[in-house]
Order: structure tokens, then C-alpha cells, then sequence
């Protein structure tokens, strides 16, 4: 062979080992999966979207499924994160990380068409019970009640149910099941008679949120406790969080990630941390 055949074989040898490495280290971006809760979903989306804008080689992937989904996923290790809007059990907290990103509320919402603007928990819980069937009866129109409520697992049902309905009291067997935040928004916006229950961080002006005790909910009064009706956002990790995950979620924790989380409408914690038994 040709001493100029011998060259141009081991330049394109030593492109081609060039070019492969260039694009192992190139694509080796690390994956942070997150999968929970639908009403943390879009927090967590923005959150996901303002890291990676600034850390190129990390893809983070977000999904829904809700709380009991983002639980178990976490327990499991299916997931790097899995998200709950509710509070854990004590035997769910075993052996995983929670990470509070603050507190959450519970919006009531009507359609915009309809004259009622505030209802007590107590006439919450008829409504959903099916105590109370007509809007006459809470002083709107005379028009039968169409409930609105989230599926099994879903954490603002579990919060709602622990709040409102209590341990003993049933939600209405023919209540219309939605699977989000969103599809409970555009039930109530098509609907003038229908109610619903959404986060507060999703809410929008095409619904109407009633006053609940006469307090309206707000980040202030989030923020005070003055409105009842909140829940967390929590990210949980299993075990103790390294790497990749851990430099996220710090900057979740941090002034940057808080800053988020305001524009989000989560109103954070104090307690921004809290290590279960392992």
C-alpha cells in the first residue's frame, strides 16, 4: 500500500474518532424525569423550562398522572421526582426527601354567569353531599346544581375531601369526574350551572372563584391562613437526592427558583425542607 493511501486511512480514522466523541460528549445531556400531580404539572413545567434555558445539558421531563401517581413513582424510583399537591401519609413518607415549594390553594369556581359570589364550607359540603341541589337554595338562580369534582388519587380531591367533606360524608355519586385542573376549568366555563374546585395557581378569569366564608383567596390570604382551603406542592425524592437532581431542585429552593414560584402563584413555604425516616 501506497505511503499517501496510509495517511489519508488514518486521517479518516482520526476524523471519524474526533467526530464521535464530539457527539458522545455532545448528547450526553443527563434526564430528570418528574411525574405527579396535575395541579403542581404546569409549576413544575416553568420551573423545568427556566432551568434548562440556563443549564444546556439538562433535559427534564415533566408529566402528569396525579399525587398518588407522583407518590409511588418516587417510592419506586420510576421517577427522579415525583410531585403530590396533598400531604403525605405517614406510611408513604418512608424513605423519600419532601421538598415543600409552598402552599396552594383551593379555588371554588362558578361560571361567570352565575349571581352567587360566596358560600360557606358547611354549604360546600351539602352542595357536594347532595343536601343542596339548586343554585335558589345558596341565593343564586333557580337552576339544578352540576357538580364538578377530580378523579380518585387526584391530591386536590383528597384535600378537598379532607377539608370540606370529611372523613364520613361522601361527593355525590353522579357528580361529573374530570382528570385536571384544566378539564374542571373548561367544564365549569361551558357550563352556567356547574361548580368545581381547581388550584389556585391555574386559576383564570374565564371562571369565577366564589368567596368561601367571605374570604377570597389570594396570596395574602393564602399566605395568613385566613383562607382555609390550601394544600402543598411537594416534590419528593427517594432516599437523599445527588447529582443532577440535587442541583435542580437547589435551585428550585433558591432565589430563583422562589422567584418562579411567585410568578406561578405558589406562595412559599417557610418550611422549605423536611427529611422523612429512611
Amino acid at each position: 500500500m501506497k505511503k499517501s493511501n496510509i495517511i489519508i486511512i488514518v486521517v479518516i480514522v482520526a476524523i471519524i474518532a474526533i467526530a464521535a466523541l464530539v457527539l458522545t460528549s455532545g448528547g450526553s445531556a443527563s434526564t430528570i424525569n418528574v411525574v405527579g400531580s396535575t395541579s403542581v404539572q404546569p409549576v413544575a413545567e416553568k420551573l423545568a423550562e427556566d432551568y434548562q434555558n440556563a443549564h444546556g445539558n439538562v433535559k427534564i421531563n415533566v408529566q402528569g398522572g396525579g399525587s398518588s401517581v407522583g407518590i409511588k413513582s418516587a417510592q419506586d424510583g420510576t421517577a427522579d421526582i415525583g410531585t403530590s399537591s396533598k400531604d403525605l401519609k405517614a406510611d408513604e413518607k418512608q424513605g423519600l426527601t419532601e421538598y415543600v415549594l409552598g402552599q396552594d390553594g383551593i379555588v371554588i369556581a362558578v361560571n361567570t354567569k352565575n349571581t352567587v359570589s360566596d358560600l360557606s364550607t358547611e354549604q360546600l359540603k351539602d352542595i357536594y353531599s347532595g343536601k343542596i341541589t339548586n343554585w335558589k337554595d345558596v341565593g343564586g338562580p333557580d337552576e339544578e346544581i352540576h357538580l364538578v369534582t377530580r378523579e380518585e388519587g387526584s391530591g386536590t380531591l383528597d384535600a378537598f375531601q379532607t377539608m370540606i367533606m370529611g372523613k364520613d360524608t361522601k361527593i355525590k355519586s353522579d357528580a361529573i369526574v374530570q382528570s385536571s385542573t384544566e378539564a374542571v376549568k373548561q367544564s365549569v366555563k361551558q357550563d352556567p350551572a356547574a361548580i368545581g374546585f381547581v388550584s389556585y395557581a391555574s386559576m383564570s378569569n374565564d371562571v369565577k372563584a366564589v368567596t368561601v366564608g367571605g374570604v377570597a383567596p389570594s396570596d395574602a390570604t393564602i399566605a395568613d391562613g385566613s383562607y382555609e382551603l390550601q394544600r402543598p406542592f411537594i416534590f419528593l425524592v427517594k432516599g437523599t437526592p445527588t447529582g443532577d437532581v440535587k442541583e435542580f431542585i437547589d435551585w428550585v429552593m433558591s432565589a430563583e427558583g422562589t422567584k418562579v414560584l411567585n410568578e406561578e402563584k405558589i406562595v412559599k413555604s417557610t418550611n422549605n425542607s423536611t427529611n422523612s425516616s429512611k
